[in-house]
Protein backbone atom coordinates (compact mmCIF):
# COMPACT_ATOMS: atom_id res chain seq x y z
CA UNK A 1 0.00 0.00 0.00
CA UNK A 2 1.81 3.37 -0.98
CA UNK A 3 1.35 6.65 1.30
CA UNK A 4 -1.25 8.88 0.41
CA UNK A 5 0.00 12.29 -0.73
CA UNK A 6 -1.72 13.92 2.93
CA UNK A 7 0.00 11.62 4.97
CA UNK A 8 3.40 12.06 2.93
CA UNK A 9 2.63 16.47 3.73
CA UNK A 10 1.95 15.49 7.03
CA UNK A 11 5.20 13.36 7.29
CA UNK A 12 7.03 16.67 5.88
CA UNK A 13 5.29 18.64 8.95
CA UNK A 14 6.32 16.15 11.66
CA UNK A 15 10.05 16.39 10.60
CA UNK A 16 9.67 20.49 10.19
CA UNK A 17 7.99 20.17 13.60
CA UNK A 18 4.90 22.53 12.41
CA UNK A 19 2.59 20.01 13.68
CA UNK A 20 0.45 21.22 16.87
CA UNK A 21 0.49 18.57 20.04
CA UNK A 22 -2.64 16.19 19.20
CA UNK A 23 -1.74 15.87 15.56
CA UNK A 24 2.31 14.98 16.06
CA UNK A 25 0.90 12.26 19.26
CA UNK A 26 -1.70 10.73 16.65
CA UNK A 27 1.28 10.59 13.90
CA UNK A 28 3.47 9.15 15.99
CA UNK A 29 1.73 6.26 17.89
CA UNK A 30 1.05 5.84 13.90
CA UNK A 31 4.21 5.55 12.63
CA UNK A 32 4.81 2.35 15.01
CA UNK A 33 2.19 0.37 13.49
CA UNK A 34 2.84 1.93 9.51
CA UNK A 35 6.19 2.04 8.58
CA UNK A 36 5.22 3.23 5.07
CA UNK A 37 4.17 6.35 7.31
CA UNK A 38 7.33 5.56 9.48
CA UNK A 39 9.99 5.55 6.82
CA UNK A 40 8.07 8.67 4.81
CA UNK A 41 8.88 10.61 8.35
CA UNK A 42 12.65 8.88 7.98
CA UNK A 43 12.99 10.49 4.70
CA UNK A 44 11.74 13.76 4.79
CA UNK A 45 14.01 14.52 8.62
CA UNK A 46 17.61 13.12 6.36
CA UNK A 47 15.77 15.42 3.45
CA UNK A 48 15.65 18.14 5.76
CA UNK A 49 18.72 18.07 7.86
CA UNK A 50 20.61 19.82 5.66
CA UNK A 51 18.47 23.26 6.48
CA UNK A 52 20.31 23.52 9.64
CA UNK A 53 23.66 23.28 8.08
CA UNK A 54 23.19 25.86 5.00
CA UNK A 55 21.52 28.88 7.06
CA UNK A 56 24.09 30.65 9.36
CA UNK A 57 22.56 31.29 12.62
CA UNK A 58 22.07 35.25 13.93
CA UNK A 59 22.11 36.74 16.74
CA UNK A 60 19.15 39.03 17.35
CA UNK A 61 19.80 42.74 17.23
CA UNK A 62 19.01 44.76 20.74
CA UNK A 63 15.28 45.55 20.87
CA UNK A 64 15.11 49.23 20.75
CA UNK A 65 10.64 48.93 20.72
CA UNK A 66 10.97 50.03 24.30
CA UNK A 67 13.16 52.92 23.76
CA UNK A 68 11.25 54.40 20.77
CA UNK A 69 7.47 54.03 22.83
CA UNK A 70 9.02 55.23 25.84
CA UNK A 71 10.28 58.61 24.01
CA UNK A 72 6.65 59.16 22.40
CA UNK A 73 5.57 58.89 25.64
CA UNK A 74 7.88 61.60 27.04
CA UNK A 75 7.29 63.40 24.65
CA UNK A 76 3.64 63.68 25.12
CA UNK A 77 4.17 64.19 28.87
CA UNK A 78 6.55 67.14 28.55
CA UNK A 79 5.86 69.00 25.10
CA UNK A 80 2.16 68.38 25.16
CA UNK A 81 2.23 67.89 21.28
CA UNK A 82 -0.30 65.84 20.61
CA UNK A 83 -0.67 65.91 16.99
CA UNK A 84 3.14 64.75 16.54
CA UNK A 85 3.07 62.02 19.22
CA UNK A 86 -0.15 60.58 17.11
CA UNK A 87 1.76 61.11 13.60
CA UNK A 88 4.50 59.50 15.17
CA UNK A 89 2.44 56.61 16.85
CA UNK A 90 1.20 55.72 13.52
CA UNK A 91 4.72 55.61 11.80
CA UNK A 92 5.60 53.33 14.59
CA UNK A 93 2.52 50.92 14.13
CA UNK A 94 3.38 50.92 10.62
CA UNK A 95 7.10 50.49 11.08
CA UNK A 96 6.62 47.57 13.46
CA UNK A 97 3.85 45.80 10.74
CA UNK A 98 6.91 46.41 8.31
CA UNK A 99 9.26 44.96 10.44
CA UNK A 100 6.98 41.68 11.23
CA UNK A 101 6.28 41.85 7.48
CA UNK A 102 10.45 41.84 6.18
CA UNK A 103 11.52 38.91 8.51
CA UNK A 104 8.28 36.47 7.86
CA UNK A 105 10.14 37.22 4.03
CA UNK A 106 13.47 36.65 5.30
CA UNK A 107 12.50 33.63 7.25
CA UNK A 108 10.65 32.58 3.75
CA UNK A 109 13.57 33.05 1.24
CA UNK A 110 16.00 31.42 3.92
CA UNK A 111 13.91 28.32 4.34
CA UNK A 112 14.06 28.55 0.30
CA UNK A 113 17.50 29.12 -0.16
CA UNK A 114 18.09 25.68 2.14
CA UNK A 115 15.69 23.81 0.25
CA UNK A 116 17.21 24.72 -2.99
CA UNK A 117 20.64 23.84 -1.71
CA UNK A 118 19.61 20.49 0.04
CA UNK A 119 18.28 19.31 -3.55
CA UNK A 120 20.98 20.53 -5.41
CA UNK A 121 23.21 17.61 -4.50
CA UNK A 122 22.80 14.87 -8.03
CA UNK A 123 24.30 11.67 -5.78
CA UNK A 124 21.47 10.35 -3.00
CA UNK A 125 23.64 9.29 -0.10
CA UNK A 126 21.35 7.87 2.42
CA UNK A 127 19.15 4.79 1.39
CA UNK A 128 15.94 3.20 2.87
CA UNK A 129 14.72 -0.60 2.47
CA UNK A 130 11.12 -2.54 3.96
CA UNK A 131 12.37 -6.10 4.04
CA UNK A 132 8.99 -8.01 3.78
CA UNK A 133 7.63 -10.73 2.39
CA UNK A 134 4.64 -9.27 0.79
CA UNK A 135 3.38 -5.57 0.36
CA UNK A 136 1.20 -5.60 3.64
CA UNK A 137 3.28 -7.63 5.84
CA UNK A 138 6.73 -5.38 6.68
CA UNK A 139 9.34 -6.98 9.24
CA UNK A 140 11.89 -5.02 9.29
CA UNK A 141 13.15 -1.39 7.41
CA UNK A 142 16.88 -1.11 7.12
CA UNK A 143 18.82 2.35 6.76
CA UNK A 144 22.05 2.73 4.70
CA UNK A 145 24.48 5.52 4.47
CA UNK A 146 26.32 4.87 0.82
CA UNK A 147 29.30 7.50 1.87
CA UNK A 148 30.38 5.60 5.22
CA UNK A 149 28.69 2.21 4.82
CA UNK A 150 27.15 2.19 7.60
CA UNK A 151 24.27 -0.43 7.68
CA UNK A 152 20.81 -0.17 10.53
CA UNK A 153 18.25 -2.56 10.83
CA UNK A 154 15.40 -1.62 12.76
CA UNK A 155 12.16 -4.14 13.37
CA UNK A 156 8.90 -3.87 12.44
CA UNK A 157 6.51 -5.89 12.61
CA UNK A 158 9.15 -9.74 12.63
CA UNK A 159 7.33 -12.33 14.62
CA UNK A 160 9.43 -13.80 17.34
CA UNK A 161 11.04 -16.87 16.48
CA UNK A 162 11.83 -19.22 19.29
CA UNK A 163 15.07 -20.62 19.56
CA UNK A 164 16.19 -19.55 16.06
CA UNK A 165 17.64 -16.21 14.96
CA UNK A 166 16.95 -13.59 11.56
CA UNK A 167 20.00 -13.16 9.78
CA UNK A 168 20.47 -10.48 7.11
CA UNK A 169 22.07 -11.37 3.67
CA UNK A 170 23.16 -9.20 0.91
CA UNK A 171 22.46 -10.31 -2.44
CA UNK A 172 24.64 -9.33 -5.68
CA UNK A 173 25.21 -11.17 -8.92
CA UNK A 174 28.94 -10.09 -8.46
CA UNK A 175 28.86 -11.23 -4.96
CA UNK A 176 28.16 -14.64 -6.13
CA UNK A 177 26.57 -16.29 -3.26
CA UNK A 178 24.40 -14.49 -0.40
CA UNK A 179 26.98 -12.77 1.82
CA UNK A 180 25.58 -12.41 5.76
CA UNK A 181 25.28 -9.09 7.12
CA UNK A 182 25.18 -10.44 10.34
CA UNK A 183 22.30 -11.94 12.94
CA UNK A 184 19.38 -9.05 13.86
CA UNK A 185 18.48 -7.99 17.41
CA UNK A 186 14.68 -8.78 16.95
CA UNK A 187 13.84 -6.34 20.05
CA UNK A 188 16.24 -3.36 19.02
CA UNK A 189 18.21 -1.26 16.61
CA UNK A 190 20.81 -2.93 15.28
CA UNK A 191 23.85 -0.97 13.88
CA UNK A 192 26.08 -3.09 11.23
CA UNK A 193 29.32 -2.26 9.63
CA UNK A 194 29.93 -4.79 7.73
CA UNK A 195 28.90 -2.99 4.15
CA UNK A 196 32.69 -1.12 4.25
CA UNK A 197 33.89 -3.96 2.28
CA UNK A 198 31.80 -4.15 -0.37
CA UNK A 199 31.30 -1.71 -3.14
CA UNK A 200 28.89 1.44 -3.32
CA UNK A 201 27.57 0.33 -6.77
CA UNK A 202 26.91 -3.47 -5.09
CA UNK A 203 25.97 -2.42 -1.80
CA UNK A 204 23.47 0.13 -3.83
CA UNK A 205 21.99 -2.33 -5.99
CA UNK A 206 21.77 -5.37 -4.00
CA UNK A 207 18.98 -7.25 -2.40
CA UNK A 208 19.00 -7.45 1.04
CA UNK A 209 17.19 -11.28 2.52
CA UNK A 210 16.73 -12.00 5.92
CA UNK A 211 16.48 -15.94 6.78
CA UNK A 212 15.83 -17.82 10.12
CA UNK A 213 18.54 -19.37 11.31
CA UNK A 214 19.75 -21.00 14.36
CA UNK A 215 20.87 -19.17 17.13
CA UNK A 216 24.03 -17.34 16.39
CA UNK A 217 23.27 -17.49 13.11
CA UNK A 218 24.05 -20.09 9.68
CA UNK A 219 26.86 -22.57 11.13
CA UNK A 220 27.75 -22.96 7.44
CA UNK A 221 28.29 -19.36 6.30
CA UNK A 222 25.27 -19.88 3.70
CA UNK A 223 21.69 -19.49 4.01
CA UNK A 224 19.93 -22.53 5.61
CA UNK A 225 16.30 -21.85 3.80
CA UNK A 226 14.96 -19.48 1.35
CA UNK A 227 14.68 -15.73 2.38
CA UNK A 228 11.56 -14.95 4.87
CA UNK A 229 11.62 -11.34 3.74
CA UNK A 230 13.32 -9.15 1.06
CA UNK A 231 13.79 -5.32 -0.17
CA UNK A 232 15.87 -3.03 -2.17
CA UNK A 233 16.82 0.33 -1.17
CA UNK A 234 15.46 3.38 -2.66
CA UNK A 235 16.84 6.76 -2.06
CA UNK A 236 15.69 9.12 0.36
CA UNK A 237 16.00 12.15 -0.94
CA UNK A 238 15.26 13.93 -4.49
Amino acid sequence: MSLNPDDDFNAAEFALGTLDGGERASLAARRLREPELDAAIVAWEMRLAPLSESIPALAPPRDFLGDIEARIQASAQNAGQSGNVVDLTRRLRRWRFNAIAASAIAAALAIGIGLRESTRVSTPHEFVAVLQKSADSPAFIITVNLDSRDLTVRPVAAPPQPDKAYELWIINDKLGAPRSLGVIDNANLTANPSLNRFDRAIVENATYAVTIEPPGGSPTGAPSGAPVFVGKLFPTGP
